[in-house]
Formats: structure tokens, sequence, C-alpha cells
């Protein structure tokens, strides 16, 4: 149903790029569009501890050492299958380059410095491991097939099946160095949906040929608040949008109607965060709401270098608001497959800071690479997972430096994380999620040394690389992997729902054909849906997603690479 107006409840980067194309293709005056929303990045940050005003957690959890960098995480990007953001980016300036868009920024980035990792895989005793033998056996590759060639209309066979259910007749495939790169590269777990794995393996089948060495991987020149949120704000305050902040809307309100199906909100209750007042805002028929309804960032709380990042108990502010919009309607999924089960979804993450380049000259002595190359893994040696086998303990990224432009030419930004945080450390025997940010950097340093076979070892310079940490922020996030919770397909909302006049539902947690999660390319593609069905711009102008699990030279390659 066309409309003139838009509010978007959530200002990332699903709900920014649906305003560019109310404005660019829908010719909308960006006066007519409001966001209400806790802070302007959504997901995609990067900021100094010292500037992240905005950001809900550092109010309630002010750091002991307020100096270094945070990111809570980072995207891969892939121009091959990303086609919609890097359409997008293509419609707005670089705040760092100019004369170029935020396309071509990334572009000319990313060709000056292309992926190309050498050390994926490293393991005690082993050093780097050989990652271009993925290790399958027949019944891995039986299995393996078979969902890359199952089609879309039997996709339902999946609902509410996991990984390892999927692969319950084969424990051998959790040993295999396809499923340890695999894991670790798109944080997949094996309580994860098997449905969700065999949309990644349609749509990233092309990578499955290069996955030890990231060659399809590109990345942002700086991080991605500064490479791609920045460019969008900028772009949308000059077109005259609003982004009122610090907001946390609370409930929608529904119009009642005899037609007890139809959806149409009639206004929004929120709290301003900062004053703690109740506020409320009119709908009118005029309005469409563009709703990011889930955040995989929610309830994240930082600690500090002396202090874990403690646990936050909150339901998460865009899910809490999404249940409450499912006990109105029943075609609008079911959130508690994504939020409820905090031991399939949680993560650790940590962004070191230090003031000289001595731990990541060692890092790329160990690893034989250079900065920005690489997603390092480190195995285990001794059996950690239920079915008593090996896994991933930790990855790290070295970026290119700088990661941010404020940074100094002898400063480095390091990030990592822990995929399962209540995995107990070997080197302080408790939990990664109970480190502080000091014992973090000791258990890099650790693996590290476990992995070095140089003839002085890294562990000798320990008390070098402590006295070069400026910060090292651990950081929570109880929802960093939900979108890959175990679920069934009608468990997400629909863009635009059946019965819907004016409500739309927008990011990783809605259902779209043909499209994969944790990936700026389906966050972004759910904007464009929305603002294109509000503007009544047909939906044959949406950008055309490539479909490379139809291409026989693809599809050989994989076959190929499948018996390596």
């Amino acid at each position: 149903m066309r409309k003139k107006k838009a509010v978007m409840i959530g200002a990332g980067i699903a709900n920014m790029a649906a305003a560019v194309y109310l404005i660019q293709e829908g010719h909308w005056s960006g006066e007519n569009i409001t966001f209400y929303s806790l802070d302007q990045h959504g997901s995609n940050d990067g900021d100094t501890t010292e500037s992240a005003t905005d950001d809900y957690w550092n109010k309630n959890h002010p750091l002991e050492n307020n100096k270094g960098y945070i990111a809570r995480g980072g995207r891969m990007l892939n121009y091959r299958t990303y086609v919609d953001l890097m359409d997008l980016l293509n419609r707005i300036p670089s705040t760092t380059e100019t004369g170029m868009t935020a396309a071509e920024d990334t572009r000319d980035f990313d060709a000056k410095h292309p992926t190309f990792d050498k050390a994926r895989l490293l393991q005690p005793g082993h050093g780097i491991l050989n990652a271009s033998k993925l290790g399958f056996n027949r019944l891995d590759r039986q299995l393996l097939t078979q969902l890359i060639l199952m089609p879309d209309e039997n996709e339902t066979k999946l609902d509410n099946i996991t990984i390892a259910q999927y692969f319950e007749n084969d424990p051998h495939f959790f040993e295999t160095n396809f499923w340890f790169m695999w894991e670790t590269t798109f944080a997949f777990r094996t309580q994860s949906s098997a449905q969700e794995l065999r949309r990644y393996m349609h749509q990233m089948i092309y990578e499955f040929s290069q996955i030890e060495h990231l060659v399809g991987v590109n990345r942002t020149r700086y991080n991605q608040y500064e490479s791609i949120m920045l460019p969008l704000i900028n772009y949308l305050k000059a077109q005259g949008c609003q982004i009122i902040l610090d907001r946390r809307v609370t409930a929608f309100e529904f119009k009642e109607t005899s037609m007890t199906d139809e959806i149409t909100v009639t206004g929004l209750k929120m709290i301003n965060t900062t004053t703690n007042e109740k506020e409320h805002v009119s709908i009118d028929d005029d309005t469409g709401v563009l709703f990011t309804n889930g955040s995989i960032t929610d309830s994240a709380t930082l600690g500090d270098y002396n202090t874990p990042a403690p646990e936050n108990m909150d339901y998460g502010a865009a899910s809490s608001l999404w249940k409450q919009a499912t006990k109105h309607f029943y075609n609008l999924g079911n959130p508690d497959k994504f939020f409820a089960d905090r031991d399939a979804s949680e993560w650790v993450s940590f962004t070191l800071t230090t003031k000289n380049h001595l731990l990541l000259n060692e890092i790329t002595r160990i690893t034989t690479q250079l900065p920005g190359n690489a997603l390092n893994s480190f195995l285990s040696t001794t059996p950690i997972t239920p079915l008593g086998q090996i896994d991933v303990d930790m990855s790290i990224v070295a970026h290119h430096q700088p990661h941010f432009t404020s940074q100094q030419p002898n400063e480095t930004v390091i990030w990592g994380y822990f995929l399962y945080p209540r995995r107990d450390s070997l080197l302080f025997g408790k939990p990664y999620l109970e480190l502080t940010g000091k014992e973090m950097v000791l258990e890099l340093i650790s693996h590290l040394s476990q992995v070095d076979s140089g003839p002085i070892n890294i562990k000798d310079r320990e008390s070098e690389i402590l006295d070069s940490v400026v910060n090292n922020i651990p950081v929570y996030m109880p929802y960093a992997s939900a979108l890959f919770n175990n679920r069934a397909k009608i468990d997400r909302p629909e863009v635009i729902p059946d019965h819907s006049t004016n409500l739309a539902f927008t990011g990783e947690f809605v259902e779209q054909p043909y499209q994969m999660v944790f990936t700026e390319q389906s966050a972004v593609r759910s904007g464009e849906i929305a603002a294109y069905h509000f503007a009544g711009v047909p939906m044959s102008k949406l950008v055309k997603t490539p479909k490379y699990d139809h291409d026989i030279k693809t599809l050989l390659r994989a076959t190929k690479k499948m018996f390596s």
C-alpha cells in the first residue's frame, strides 16, 4: 500500500537502506522519514571507547580504562553475492575518500589489499594446517551433496532440524577441516539451523572451493561504521531525514477492526532512555512503519582490561517489541526461537588496542602473512565437544592497519572472538565468558605460543606485549548467533506480512526467498523490498540476485574440491 511518510524503528543498515531507496527510487523527501533508535549504527559499529557515548551498554558499564577502540564484531563482504549492498553503497558518497562512492571506496581498497589467507587453521603441535584438504569421507560428501541439491520447494523438510541432527549418523563431518573453517567463518554451531546451512551452501557454493584462503572475501577500508554506516548517516541527514536517538520503542498500538487479521499500526509507545520519560508517536494513514525486529547486538555488555563483560538478561529491545506484536497476530513469526536459547547464540568478542606493532609483527611472523589477509582460527588439542571431538577454541582478525581513521601510525587494533564462551580456558580454568581483557590477551599469547615454531617463542615476549597494551575490551553478546538458531520457515515474518496495511519487517530476522542471514546483503534486501512496497515501485526493479548453485562450472569446481 503506497505511503507518503515513513517511521523507522531501528537505525541499522536495513532501515537506512530503505530510506535511501525511498528517496532515490520513490522520490520521497527525506524530511518525511523519521528514525527512532537506541543508536545510529545497529550492529555495524566501531568507535573509540572515549567517544562511544551513544552506546547503551557503555552508559551502564563505564570502562575503568577509558581508552582504546571497540568494535563488537566485523563483517566480511563478498561482491559476488552482496549485490544489493553494493548497489546501495554505489548510491552514496564515501566519507573518507574524496570523489568516490562508498562502493568505489571499498572496491579500490580491496583491489589493493586482496585477501589470501595462508594460516586459516592453526593447532598446537602442528602449527599451520594444510586446510586445502577438507577431510571429507564418503558419507560427508553424500550428505552435503543432498543438502546442496535440495530444491527450494523441499526446504521445509529441514524445519526444526539442527545441523547436528542432519549429520547425526555422520559425526565425522564435525572433525573435518571444512567444518572448522565453516563454523568459524560464518559462526554456525552444531545446534544451528540445517535450513540456514542449506541456504549458505546454495548461495555461497563458489566459496566452497576456496574457503581455505578466503579469496572470495572482500573488506572495507576501515571498520564498517566508518566505511558503511557513516556514509549512510551523512547522506540521510543531508537529505533531511530525522534520526532520533536514545529511544526504545516498547509497544505497538494496533487498529481495532472487525477484520481480525488486518495489521494496521496506529501508534508507538517508547521510552527516552536518557530521561527515562515515556513518549508516544501517532501513526496516520499516510505513514509506513519499518521495523527491524531483531538485533544480534541487543543486550550486549562491555567489560574492560580488569573486568569481564557482565551478563545482561534483557530479552532485547527489538525482539521484545517483536514479541509484543506476535501476541496480536498469528503470522508474525516466533521470536522465542531466536532469543530464548542463549546457549545456541551467545559469543564473547574482544577488541585489542596496542601502542606499538610488536604483537602484530609477532602474529605476522607466526602466520607468515601480512595483516588484513586472514581470519586465524585456533584448534584445540583435547576433546571438548559433547561428541568428544576437538574444535575451534578462538579466532582472531589482524586487520589491515589503520582500522580506524583516528588510529595513530604506531597503534594496532586486533579483533577476536570465542564462539563457545562457556567452554573453559585451559590457561585460567574458567569459562572464556569470565575472562578479563588482560586475561584474553594472555589467552591469545598462549594460543600463539603453542603454534610458534620460531627460535624465540612469542611467550618470551609476553611482558613486552602486555606493556604495549592500551586496552582490551571484552564484549558479551547473548544473541550474536541468534539468526542461525534452529527454526522452522514460518518462525520469521515476511518483509510484508499478509494483511498488513502499513507495517513492514526488515533486517536479519525476516523471511526472504534465496537470502542467507548474517550478511549486510539480506538486511539491505529487506529494506529495499519494504521501500519499494511503500513507494509503489515495481518489485521487478529489485536488484537481481545471482544464483551460483545453478552455474555448472561453479558446481563442478565444488565437486572437485569435495574430493580433495
